[in-house]
């Protein structure tokens, strides 16, 4: 037995290391688009559309609006994607479960990376279907891994913000590739490493992952991998050893149970918790997604074309996004602080779980509040700074919306209700290509303005954090009343 269990840690340990290392390098590459973009242009990817204009003093200059548009457009569409195909996504992978999932992860990624390594300048609009497919599989891959949490008990948040905080930080492989290209490696030959990678995930996949879902609360025997994919029961014969004889508890599964107890799926949508959380995280997610889908142009404008400044900052973006992974676990600890503490009389652990979310929702807020604050400034050094905050609130973004769902809504609806919020958050996020058309044009290339509307909007992210405070103080003050009674 002591074997057994050593084992079974030994196994859990490495599904974690083995999942924030897959987070971190491929579950969010789509996110360091700025740095591929640099490379792109280096190849002449859709260059045609660059023409050559009249400028002061008749010169003539080389006028690449349309080029940096269409780019614009790639990552919209790939970002859109990633974040939407999560409800399709999430219906998978509670129907079909974790196996199922990752083998479309893997296949639309090879498919996404070999599309990327044999694109050249003339057929630049492979483009489009590569990193739509690299986006879909990258959420297969993010929604499988979150579930890694469930492994381990009162770190739970933590885990799951950390993996999100992984997600983000691997935007900076595409800084990786960008460097190996400026040393004079080919991109199209690390696309063609990525590509071989999927063995390493099919790996993964048949032993460090269950073939069903990891349930929580987490059953004392459960195993999973290559030898069982299903938690078991425990026996008539086991239950009566442990001194467990009511016969409710032996003849009745505990999900079951339950199950019994947890809201409809229905019930879960058409709350006010649902709703305001998905407008806490699409106000933020449009704001981070056209900051990122503009940052090359912007720093054009910026540095006034200088291509070594402009490089400069992209490098600097890149490899704040590194940071993603060590900022992200904070927002775990936040959500976590109470495990282990004794709660209120008659207090559920998910009303601790949920009032204890309060203070990182309000945070994560703040957060973007002050990044778009920053971002609307135009004045170049101030952007080393915004970079940091971008990164710290992506990290709280990501990992607070998983940690919020998953704590707040039965766990039976994890993958369909993450889905929802992901799907209706990036049909808002469509905007930013919206906004970036009204940069290009009406603004004559000056975003301020834009801007301003955006840190308005953001505001209202604070909606949220008010509403489930106000909520826990409701289920307080009833506890309290039937207390008395």
């Amino acid at each position: 037995m002591p074997g057994f269990v050593n084992r079974l840690s030994f196994r859990r340990c490495l599904t974690l290391i083995t999942g924030l290392l897959e987070c971190l390098i491929f579950a969010g590459v789509v996110f360091g688009w700025a740095s591929l973009v640099f490379v792109l242009k280096k190849e002449n990817y859709f260059s045609f559309l660059c023409v050559n204009i009249t400028g002061v003093n008749a010169t003539r200059d080389l006028d690449c609006s349309g080029q940096d548009e269409q780019f614009s457009l790639v990552f919209t569409i790939a970002s859109f994607l990633f974040t939407f195909l999560t409800l399709p996504n999430g219906f998978i992978f509670d129907r079909f479960g974790t196996t199922v999932s990752r083998l479309f992860a893997i296949f639309l990624c090879t498919i996404g990376t070999l599309m990327v390594a044999f694109s050249t300048a003339a057929s630049s609009n492979l483009l489009f279907p590569a990193l739509a497919l690299l986006a879909a599989g990258d959420s297969f891959f993010q929604m499988t891994n979150m579930q890694v949490g469930n492994l381990f008990g009162s770190h739970r948040s933590t885990i799951i913000t950390l993996y999100n905080g992984a997600v983000d930080s691997s935007a900076a492989l595409f800084l990786v590739i960008k460097l190996l290209h400026e040393s004079g490696i080919s991109f199209r030959s690390s696309f063609f490493f990525l590509s071989a990678c999927s063995v390493i995930h099919l790996l993964r996949t048949i032993f460090l992952m269950p073939r069903g879902h990891i349930p929580y609360p987490l059953p004392d025997d459960y195993t999973y991998g290559v030898t069982c994919g299903k938690s078991k029961t425990l026996s008539l014969e086991q239950r009566a050893a442990n001194g467990d004889t009511q016969k409710t508890a032996e003849e009745i599964p505990l999900k079951d149970v339950r199950v019994k107890q947890e809201k409809s799926f229905r019930e879960c949508v058409m709350s006010r918790l649902f709703w305001l959380h998905v407008l806490w995280l699409s106000v933020m997610q449009l704001r981070h997604y056209l900051f990122i889908g503009t940052l090359n142009p912007m720093l054009q404008r910026l540095t006034e074309g200088e291509p070594s400044l402009v490089s400069r900052y992209i490098n600097a973006f890149a490899i704040t996004q590194l940071c993603g992974v060590l900022c992200a676990p904070w927002n775990g600890l936040i959500m976590d602080r109470h495990k282990g503490k004794p709660r209120a009389a008659g207090e559920s652990e998910q009303e601790a779980d949920l009032r204890a979310s309060v203070l990182s929702l309000f945070l994560t807020a703040l957060q973007c509040l002050l990044f778009s604050v920053c971002a609307t400034i135009p004045y170049l050094p101030l952007q080393y700074l915004t970079f940091i905050l971008q990164v710290i609130n992506r990290s709280f973004i990501f990992g607070g919306n998983a940690a919020f769902i998953s704590v707040a809504f039965p766990s039976c609806h994890f993958g369909k209700l993450l889905g929802l919020v992901m799907a209706q958050s990036a049909t808002f996020s469509l905007l930013q290509y919206a906004c970036f058309a009204l940069v290009n044009g009406p603004l004559d290339g000056d975003p301020l303005y834009v801007n301003i509307a955006l840190t308005l909007l953001s505001l209202l992210a604070f909606i949220h954090p008010l509403s489930v405070y106000l909520h826990c103080r409701s289920l307080s003050s009833k506890r309290a009343i039937n207390a008395s009674s």
